[in-house]
């Protein structure tokens, strides 16, 4: 009993920095549930991927005016992924033939763009923390930011899941029934927007989206229905999190991809259950 309170419970009994991150991290896993399950049922991981970094050339033009300031980057980066989002959709209503390549071609150069703005004052440290993020150098001040924009995001997410949930399911329905089809769509990247920038401090650009997409990927191996797998995406969220703070903190690895590589771990373990579940033709 004592070696399992060292292994698993001391770390965050021990440091409050161990603890700060967990929370953000949690936190974070309550918003991501909903987005990531939204973003797959729409068939939109690639359009994440491409936001997430999106918002590092803001987030860069934030820590060249601030610093490691939470606002600024959370603020320029919410200001430049919105600025992306409109262009790729201005781009693939334009030439829809090209969409995927449209949204390559914004993925690399706000990745490029990004990397050459921190690199004009700072250093490679610097572009590692805009990179992979720096959970546990989170403090009070940036947890409580974080708290609220998850917490906003999930009440308006709330408020308005019916007519998103049709939207997703059946848009052209729901165009000729109320109308506003394209307002919840817009609304719906404005969201994912602010759970990457929410994220970006913990995870960095490159992986914001992995805690995103990875848990709602592997509810989707075990439920198909919408609302247990916001469910379970969630709590799969917090258990990847969970382990991937043990993992860097008992492996001396960094953070972010610690997470990450335990939600995959999770998504990989999900799918070959989904496989063995699947029933059997008769006759095989």
């Amino acid at each position: 009993m004592s070696e399992a309170y060292g292994l698993l419970i001391e770390p965050f009994a021990s440091f409050g920095f161990m603890r700060t991150a967990l929370v953000a991290c949690v936190a974070l896993a309550l918003a991501n549930g909903p987005i990531g399950t939204l973003l797959l049922l729409r068939r939109m991981s690639l359009e994440g991927d491409v936001l997430s970094h999106a918002v590092m050339p803001g987030a860069a033009l934030g820590f060249l005016y601030a610093g490691y300031s939470f606002a600024a980057l959370s603020f320029g980066g919410f200001v430049t992924g919105a600025l992306v989002a409109g262009s790729a959709g201005f781009s693939a209503r334009l030439h829809p033939k090209r969409r995927e390549a449209s949204l390559a071609a914004f993925y690399l150069l706000s990745l490029a763009v990004g990397v050459m703005i921190v690199s004009v004052r700072g250093s490679n440290v610097d572009l590692m923390h805009v990179l992979f993020g720096t959970v546990l150098a989170i403090d009070a001040r940036t947890l409580l930011l974080v708290a609220v924009v998850c917490s906003t995001s999930m009440l308006i997410l709330a408020a308005i899941y019916r007519p998103l949930a049709v939207e997703t399911i059946d848009p052209s329905f729901l165009r000729s029934a109320a109308g506003g089809g394209a307002l919840f769509s817009a609304l719906f990247i404005l969201f994912v927007i602010l759970d990457l920038v929410a994220s970006f401090q913990a995870f960095g650009t490159l992986f914001a989206i992995g805690p995103i997409l990875l848990p709602a990927a592997a509810a989707r191996c075990w439920t198909s229905r919408v609302g247990p797998t916001i469910a379970l995406a969630a709590a799969i969220g917090v258990v990847a999190d969970y382990a991937g703070l043990l993992i860097s903190y008992w492996g001396n690895q960094p953070s972010g991809p610690a997470i990450v590589a335990a939600g995959g771990t999770i998504y990989g373990l999900s799918l070959v259950a989904a496989g063995f579940r699947r029933p059997r033709r008769a006759g095989t």
